[in-house]
C-alpha cells in the first residue's frame, strides 16, 4: 500500500519505471483527444469541480488513463471526497502514477500523472480515508470509466 512517506520518497528520489511507454507529439494527441480532455490531460488544466458524472459514482469498475488505456484506479479505492472530483486511496499498481511537486497557484501540492503518457491526472493529497490516507483528486476528463466485464 502507497502512504504519504513513499510519495515523498519518490518526489525525493525519483518515480519508478512504469510498465510501459506511449509517447506520441502534441499534434498526435490533439487529434486523437476531445479538446476538452487534450486540454486536460496534455496542457495540465483542471476541470470544474463537480462537472464529471464520476464525481459520486462508486459503482465496480476500473478507471483507465483516457490518453493511453492504462489501467490507473479500481473502484473499490473510490470514495466521495465532497471535494467536486473523483477520488481514490490508491492506484491500481504502484507504478502507474508519476508524482513531481508543484508549487503553481501559490501552493504546493504533488502533481500525479499517467507514468505511461505523461497525462495530468490531478494531484494526490494526504488527507484520505484510513488506512492510507491518501486522496487522489483525479480530473474525470482524465479517465474513462470500463464496466465489468469490458476489456479496453
Amino acid at each position: 500500500m502507497l502512504t504519504w512517506e513513499t510519495i515523498r520518497q519518490r518526489l525525493r528520489q525519483g518515480n519508478p519505471p512504469p510498465p510501459r511507454r506511449v509517447e506520441k507529439d502534441a499534434a498526435t494527441w490533439r487529434a486523437e483527444l476531445a479538446p476538452d480532455v487534450y486540454s486536460i490531460a496534455r496542457t495540465g488544466h483542471t476541470e470544474r469541480p463537480g462537472s464529471s458524472a464520476m464525481c459520486h459514482a462508486v459503482e465496480p469498475g476500473r478507471y483507465r488513463c483516457a490518453c493511453c488505456a492504462t489501467l490507473l484506479f479500481d473502484a473499490t479505492d473510490k470514495f466521495d471526497s465532497g471535494t467536486g472530483w473523483p477520488s481514490f486511496t490508491q492506484p491500481a499498481s504502484p507504478d502507474v502514477i508519476a508524482y513531481h511537486g508543484d508549487d503553481s497557484l501559490g501552493m504546493v501540492r504533488v502533481e500525479t500523472t499517467c507514468a505511461v503518457c505523461d497525462a495530468h491526472l490531478g494531484h494526490v493529497f494526504p488527507d484520505g480515508p484510513a488506512p492510507s490516507r491518501l486522496r487522489y483528486c483525479i480530473n474525470g476528463l482524465a479517465l474513462v470509466k470500463e464496466e465489468p466485464g469490458s476489456r479496453p
